[in-house]
């Protein structure tokens, strides 16, 4: 992820990560997971499946001093999803791995969560709903966006916002 881009979803994310569980699905070397224990998130899960990132992860890890507070999980996300349970989801699988996006996506339209935010190419176009997640924004920078999802609310949950 480009460092522009990293701090503009960021500066989004403020005051929606604090004291939260943070999920960096196709985590590579770790820095936006990282980036989230420093913007105050309780607790960050390093989804990885290439050993060689396991490494780099691990060594970014040890240099800032983070125990605890981050976890790496080996393997694919298809595989370690299940185990993970998240307020935020930030995944950035690479731009050509297709199913990767649409199977990511539609597993996580089944978790219960706050917000799933999808790096990907300024030309892919993500579905409007995934399972329960709704399409929220898109942000485009360069030849790159983001795009966020959130649960969509129930009639009577949305009815009760709306009075008080």
């Amino acid at each position: 992820m480009l460092d522009r881009m990293r701090e503009t979803l960021f500066n989004i994310l403020q005051g929606r990560i604090e004291g939260k569980i943070f999920a960096d699905l196709f985590a590579g070397t770790g820095a936006v997971g990282i980036e989230a224990l420093s913007r105050g998130a309780q607790q960050v899960y390093l989804a990885e499946s290439a050993p060689a990132a396991w490494r780099v992860i691990e060594e970014n890890l040890k240099d800032l001093g983070i125990g605890r507070e981050a976890s790496i999980e080996r393997g694919d996300v298809g595989r370690v999803l299940p185990t993970i349970e998240a307020d935020v989801y930030f995944l950035g699988p690479p731009y050509a791995a297709n199913e990767a996006y649409e199977k990511t996506l539609t597993a996580l339209g089944e978790k219960k969560c706050d917000l799933v935010i999808a790096q990907h190419g300024r030309r892919r176009d993500l579905a409007e709903c995934y399972g329960k997640l709704q399409r929220t924004r898109i942000v485009k920078m360069g030849s790159n966006a983001l795009t966020f999802f959130e649960p969509e609310q129930a009639p009577d949950q949305a009815d009760a916002e709306d009075e008080s």
